[in-house]
């Protein structure tokens, strides 16, 4: 369908993750701009509080954007076994069903939580001196996410398809777009927090305009008239087996962030500066890490959906390996330059000490984190999607507890070490699982 695609059924498995994965890896970089630019040119120019009022509504407008990357996660690795039986039809029929309606879905969700902005806020304790700025940003943000998840779902299938190439090609547009209008909408206009989040909305609709205008051009296949969509119950039910454990997981997992946004809050501003920031620069140095782990379970579903059980058990291994030998890197950066990298986005000496420790309590455990991602993401590539969705689920009632258990010892570096535990029972967890379905799956599941 197209000279770009990486078929990862056959050659090498390391060759094959590394041409995948360091153009994902490049683009959820550049994706990143979009709450770096606006974390630090409102934190330079605007100040402390405008910083901490795009952190503070920020549990709060990821939640459609955790369910839509969360639904069309799934989505990806069915569009991987498709593309490994040679189903090229199906994709076509897959975009069809679901960008249309993740996108009519994703405007009616942002609606209700535009319109609930403010009892929403107050739910989580956001200080009185940030709660205006972050309402503002809240709501601005909002007009995206239906243009977000339309992107969403073309950048699935193509990823299935082993094409990486188009959502980097797609994000270097909108990342572009996004830091200029950054400086024009806060530091020409003044428009504070509010400019922000306008700027990263305008910037998602030109991200979605460049991905159709992409895989009209390089995949006519794929093309589709709107006005005569005919979804196909089928591809709606398998799409929905796929996604629906993942949305459900990530919506519930961003209503538990949302709790945590409450948690955090009742730090002070400074912590919430500090932590909010710190997790902008953590949700980066994790991109090596999370993009191979989106590697891992798309070489997992081509060699499944090809029959290729044996290279699909190789894969785990080799992801294993690069993943972990990457996050050993990561965890040096973080604890050696985690505090100067918080200071860059114009706080406080006492946030940029508490961004510091963050680091340190939380970055020590980034291995245990990779090694997890790398056997999660096997285990979605084998479609696996309701047992990793469940377990989720319940370890982020873990965190819960656990943050609220540990207040009284550790004060506001109980998130950072809560979290870790919860990386070590998940990486427990999910060998767990791995192991047994080898075992249930009999000598079969070891031979092409």
């Amino acid at each position: 369908m197209g000279k770009k695609n990486i078929d990862m059924t056959q050659g090498s498995l390391m060759r094959s993750l590394v041409a995948f994965s360091v153009p994902l890896a490049l683009s959820g970089l550049l994706q990143q701009l979009y709450s770096w630019a606006d974390s630090f040119i409102v934190g330079n120019m605007e100040g402390e509080a405008a910083l901490a009022a795009v952190g503070a509504s920020g549990s709060v407008s990821r939640l459609i954007t955790l369910v839509i990357t969360g639904f069309t996660a799934g989505l990806a690795v069915w569009a991987a076994q498709q593309f490994g039986m040679g189903r090229r039809e199906r994709l076509r029929e897959i975009l069809a069903a679901f960008a249309p309606l993740c996108g009519a879905v994703s405007a009616a969700a942002a609606l209700v939580m535009g319109a609930g902005a403010v009892p929403m806020l107050r739910l989580f304790d956001t200080p009185a001196d940030i709660f205006t700025m972050s309402a503002a940003y809240l709501r601005f943000y909002l007009i995206g996410t239906p243009f977000m998840a339309v992107y969403n779902v073309y950048a699935a299938v193509l990823r299935g398809m082993g094409d990486s190439r188009a959502p980097f090609l797609a994000i270097v547009v909108s990342s572009a777009a996004n830091v200029l209008l950054d400086l024009l909408f806060v530091g020409v206009f003044g428009w504070g927090a509010a400019g922000a989040a306008l700027a990263t909305s305008v910037s998602q609709i030109l991200m979605t305009v460049f991905v159709l205008g992409y895989t009209v051009r390089k995949y006519p296949g794929l093309s589709f008239d709107p006005r005569k969509i005919r979804p196909d119950a089928a591809v709606l039910r398998e799409g929905f087996f796929f996604g629906l454990p993942m949305a459900l997981s990530s919506s519930i997992q961003s209503v538990g962030s949302m709790l945590l946004q409450g948690f955090q809050n009742s730090f002070g501003t400074a912590t919430v500066a500090a932590i909010s920031t710190a997790y902008r620069i953590d949700s980066v140095m994790l991109l090596p890490v999370m993009n191979l782990g989106h590697g891992v379970s798309t070489a997992v579903g081509q060699n499944i959906g090809g029959g290729h059980r044996a290279r699909a058990s190789r894969t785990l291994w080799v992801g294993l390996g690069m993943i972990s030998a990457v996050s050993l890197v990561l965890t040096a950066v973080v604890l050696c330059f985690g505090g100067r990298l918080i200071a860059l986005f114009g706080v406080s000496s006492e946030a940029v000490d508490i961004g510091r420790r963050f680091f340190i309590a939380l970055g020590s455990f980034y291995p245990v984190f990779a090694a997890g991602t790398a056997v999660q993401s096997y285990l979605k590539g084998l479609g696996d999607m309701k047992f990793t969705s469940a377990v989720q689920i319940a370890v982020l009632a873990l965190r819960l507890a656990t943050s609220y258990a540990m207040k009284p010892h550790f004060g506001n570096m109980s998130i950072a070490y809560a979290e870790a535990v919860c990386w070590t029972v998940l990486l427990l967890v999910w060998s767990l699982r791995a192991f047994w379905l080898k075992r249930t799956s009999g000598r079969n599941a070891g031979r092409d």
